[in-house]
């Protein structure tokens, strides 16, 4: 048996077991909008798009390349440390300027770890060591910090915190104390807050880049939205619940927009007021969020709905809900041109997951295809135009 052999057979063994400790919104009922078959492709793109997708179930990252000739599986990068359990590689996040990608290993003895690759190569770099079960990544934009929740999935439900890593040098400056199962961190544009949903707690943190302490927590229970005082937090969720799993600011950071995976919809916050001016319904168990740079769309993942609702942002209406082609889907990446989204596919059991391609034009699938086990964390790399023949020069 070679080493691949194993890895696909270790990773079999795991998918059932760790989908069963998932706190989120997983329903194996069909969309009800449009079809999940493979899709055909439509248009030829372009460009060359490349993302990266981490595959928590196989511990590998895989890349992806979209463009004329379809999505292709370009290449598989081993993660993890223990040959004899999954390590689990969870969020991936490519930096700024694209010259490194970051990927948490969620498993450790006991603690997990942040993982530096230089993007094409595809080399280990460095790494950083963290808190509990460390899941999503928010960098600035000068690549210069990272803020990663240690989400302790299998830990008591206590407060969790949020490590603060100075990326050039991989040196961990800060552990802030945050909230129960801490989730969906992102940086605002402007490089000044970091912003965090909490699972457990119904909370939105906001953390100081500059101070890394915690700057202000908001409740977001349905129906008691507001702003808390730093030390109190939400004992008594009631039968209501939010269950904010993702959080991204706006193209202006004048709105922080956050993902109610247990209440099916999307809240709009105004990030100066902290409070909520509109609430966007989705499908089941919407879990991550992204937005087009220009601001116009704002695209969830329904993890319990086997789809991707599609927002115009100027007056909040959901004007498309995209089915993908494998259920329990999880991640949205845009490329940076925002024709693309990307969109990882976890699948069940056995079943080896997927990443579409969404055309956000025609607002359709137009592409899928299948990496491994358990995709999630996924974000954009690079894109490249096609290259046009070069004419032919005249005679003299």
């Amino acid at each position: 048996m070679n080493a691949e052999q194993r890895t696909s057979i270790r990773g079999v063994g795991q998918v059932l077991g760790l989908l069963a400790f998932c706190p989120f919104v997983i329903s194996l009922d069909a969309p009800t909008i449009g079809s999940s078959d493979t899709p055909e492709q439509t248009a030829d793109p372009e460009a060359n798009y490349w993302v990266y997708v981490a595959n928590e179930a196989s511990d590998l990252v895989s890349l992806v390349r979209f463009g004329p000739d379809g999505a292709v599986l370009e290449k598989d990068i081993p993660v993890g440390i223990m040959p004899g359990d999954l390590d689990g590689a969870h969020g991936l996040s490519v930096e700024p300027g694209g010259e490194h990608f970051y990927v948490t290993i969620a498993h450790g003895r006991p603690f997990g770890m942040l993982w530096k690759f230089a993007t094409g190569a595809d080399v280990l770099v460095d790494s950083a060591t963290l808190g509990l079960f460390p899941a999503t990544i928010g960098i600035t934009p000068d690549a210069a910090l990272a803020f990663v929740v240690n989400f302790n999935l299998h830990g008591d439900p206590v407060p969790s915190t949020v490590s603060a890593v100075f990326l050039p040098e991989m040196l961990g400056l800060a552990t802030i104390g945050t909230c129960v199962k801490p989730h969906g961190s992102r940086v605002n544009h402007a490089g000044t807050l970091s912003y965090t949903a909490c699972v457990a707690d119904d909370q939105l943190i906001e953390i100081s880049v500059d101070q890394l302490r915690l700057r202000r927590r908001l409740s977001l229970r349905p129906g008691e939205e507001r702003e808390l005082n730093s030390a109190h937090a939400v004992d008594d969720l009631g039968t209501e619940r939010c269950g904010p799993t993702w959080v991204v600011p706006s193209h202006d950071d004048h709105h922080i927009y956050v993902a109610c995976n247990a209440h099916g919809d999307v809240l709009e916050i105004d990030a100066a007021s902290f409070e909520v001016t509109r609430r966007f319904g989705a499908g089941a168990g919407p879990y991550n969020l992204a937005a087009t740079s220009d601001g116009r769309l704002l695209l969830a993942t329904n993890k319990g709905g086997q789809s991707v609702s599609i927002f115009d942002l100027s007056d909040g209406i959901e004007i498309a809900r995209v089915p993908t082609s494998q259920p329990v889907t999880h991640g949205v990446t845009i490329s940076s041109d925002d024709r693309y989204a990307f969109v990882s596919n976890e699948a069940i059991g056995a079943v080896r997951g997927t990443v579409d391609v969404i055309d956000l034009e025609r607002l359709e699938l137009v592409e899928s295809v299948e990496v491994h086990h358990q995709p999630g964390g996924i974000d954009f790399w690079k894109m490249v135009p096609v290259a046009t023949a070069i004419p032919t020069p005249s005679p003299l």
